[in-house]
């Protein structure tokens, strides 16, 4: 399941990906625009900067950009580098496998097989989609007013 880091971290993006060229926005305006609590998105950001995938500057005519065009960003690799592993549970993930406690036989273990197919699965889709992709996708523009719009309708 994406987490909320996850799911802010792709909605950041997708504001930084709407930005003209040489364009940058400051922490505070990404997190207005899409509810996002600023101090929870200072750490996303910075998350996302250390990997490379966004820049900052400081002063004015500052703030975050992403470091590359939209196009070479893949949305599997934000993924984890915000919420780690795509695999459903350890011992299917590629990147950070661990052995289950209970598990004598990993290789003939069911449990562990069909949840590595749904690893790939999902790693199939999430590697080849491109934040350019993500954000021309139908339905891609309501991502960041989700839950505005989940809390109007309960309201």
């Amino acid at each position: 399941m994406l987490t909320k880091k996850g799911k802010y971290g792709l909605k950041a993006l997708v504001d930084l990906a709407r930005l003209a060229p040489g364009e940058t926005a400051f922490v505070s305006e990404i997190a207005l625009r899409n509810n996002i609590p600023k101090k929870f998105l200072d750490t996303i950001l910075l998350e996302l900067r250390n990997a490379g995938i966004l820049r900052s500057k400081k002063g004015p005519g500052g703030g975050y950009a992403l470091s590359h065009p939209a196009s070479t960003i893949r949305i599997g690799h934000a993924i984890r580098v915000l919420d780690g592993p795509l695999a459903p549970i350890r011992c299917a993930s590629r990147t950070a496998y661990e052995a289950c406690d209970d598990c004598a036989d990993p290789e003939a273990c069911q449990v562990r097989r069909a949840m590595t197919d749904v690893r790939d699965a999902i790693a199939a889709i999430l590697d080849t989609m491109t934040l350019e992709q993500f954000v021309a996708a139908p339905g891609a523009a309501g991502l960041v007013d989700d839950e505005v719009e989940d809390v109007k309708a309960a309201g």
